[in-house]
């Protein structure tokens, strides 16, 4: 294997473990994230030309090794500390780290005392190998902004103390689900991009995915990690339908879903069926199971939307909030009518009135009940606040489409 597309693939199963070893044998989080995103990137351009080593995992902890202690020696407040660092013995490459750092890197990287914004970036550069630069690329903001973004974030680990080791059992819950959540969002951006021409970033999707099937495979009984992986699953087998040939937005009614990818729908829903059999149910299991009804369903048609609605409300139960109470609204109107969909969207209008989706959920109804003067107005409100570019498209011609009627 040593062809470039291969070689990152690999590199990014790597990064955690190369990075784990390093911080557990020398500790200094900082200095030595630094030093594995430069063997990173060492073997990036190296390993294609020479081919991969046969151990590239002890290469990779060789040469981290070696330019930690570089970094320390050009630091000038540890100028004294050279002769000690200077003395310590890299070790030649070892095999893989029988310990599985995942979990430990991920709570470092969301720790509670970083901003989301850096919880996320931090994330993708340690845990997922990604450098600056294509962090930067993939959520289309100046590279030196994700740079500040991963400074900051690592001076306020070292600031906060934060210790290299796995969350304590009482901690742990609230330490997994800020994973979860930040995991939740990257996959976010990349199924539906906050801004540009392109409705997908995958390489944000599908990083999420690759983090969230190695957590799973560390807490396997976890009911909510369980839940995640399976709603992205599920979620992004969908996405090869969701544009035509020129990028545009195809709604999902409209999909082509012998286009869907039928794999990993499948293994979404085994994921689900066992989360829900035994675990605790969390909003993402919930998330995941309506996801799993609409990829079951031929057509819209046949979806059953009285399931969809009951689920909805359990999740308003559970993790309430006003994008919840949207898609309870949209499973209204499929099951009462959207007179009533309407009614359920109106106590969002406050809470929800400069957000893209509210008034696409309500030229959505308008439409169904016949007012198209009203759907065009609501789907021309939707594509001033989209920041997608694609969206926005889509919701410009159903404005125009709705008002042609």
């Amino acid at each position: 294997m040593s062809g470039a597309t291969e070689v990152e693939d690999l590199l990014r199963t790597l990064a955690p473990r190369v990075l784990g070893a390093l911080v557990r044998r020398y500790g200094g989080f900082d200095t030595c994230e630094d030093a594995v995103q430069e063997a990173l990137l060492a073997a990036a351009v190296g390993w294609p030309v020479d081919g991969v080593p046969a151990n590239p995992t002890g290469w990779l902890i060789t040469t981290a090794s070696r330019r930690r202690i570089e970094l320390f020696r050009g630091d000038s407040a540890r100028r004294r500390r050279e002769e000690t660092v200077a003395a310590e013995a890299v070790r030649e490459p070892e095999p893989a780290p029988a310990v599985d750092d995942t979990l430990t890197l991920l709570a470092l990287c969301c720790h509670p005392s970083l901003t989301q914004a850096s919880q996320i970036a931090l994330t993708l550069r340690a845990v997922g190998g990604l450098g600056t630069a294509e962090i930067a690329r993939a959520f289309l903001v100046p590279e030196s902004t994700v740079a500040q973004r991963i400074s900051r974030a690592k001076a306020r680990i070292r600031a906060a103390g934060a210790q290299f080791r796995p969350p304590q059992p009482g901690e742990r819950p609230a330490r997994v689900t800020a994973v979860l959540q930040v995991l939740y969002l990257i996959f976010n951006e990349g199924y539906t991009a906050s801004s540009g021409s392109a409705l997908h970033r995958v390489e944000l999707s599908a990083e999420a995915i690759r983090l969230a099937r190695q957590l799973h495979r560390e807490l396997p009984e976890d009911g909510e990690v369980a839940g995640l992986l399976a709603l992205m699953l599920l979620t992004d087998a969908r996405r090869p339908a969701r544009t035509d040939r020129d990028g545009a937005l195809v709604p999902l009614a409209e999909q082509d879903r012998s286009r869907w990818d039928a794999a990993a729908i499948a293994e979404g829903i085994a994921l689900i069926t066992g989360a829900l059999t035994d675990a605790e149910v969390g909003p993402y299991q919930l998330q995941a199971a309506i996801a799993a009804v609409h990829v079951e369903a031929a057509s819209v048609a046949d979806t059953d939307w009285a399931e969809i609605l009951a689920l909805y409300e359990l999740l308003a139960r559970v993790s309430p909030g006003p994008l919840v109470s949207l898609g309870k609204a949209v499973a209204v109107a499929m099951v009462h009518g959207p007179a009533a969909g309407l009614a359920a969207t109106d106590q969002l209008a406050d809470v929800l009135a400069r957000h893209h989706r509210f008034h696409a959920v309500r030229g959505h109804l308008l439409e169904m009940s016949g007012d198209t003067a009203s759907a065009a107005d609501a789907y021309r409100m939707a594509a001033r606040y989209a920041t997608n570019t694609a969206e926005k498209r889509y919701l410009d011609r159903q404005s125009r489409q709705v008002r042609g009627h």
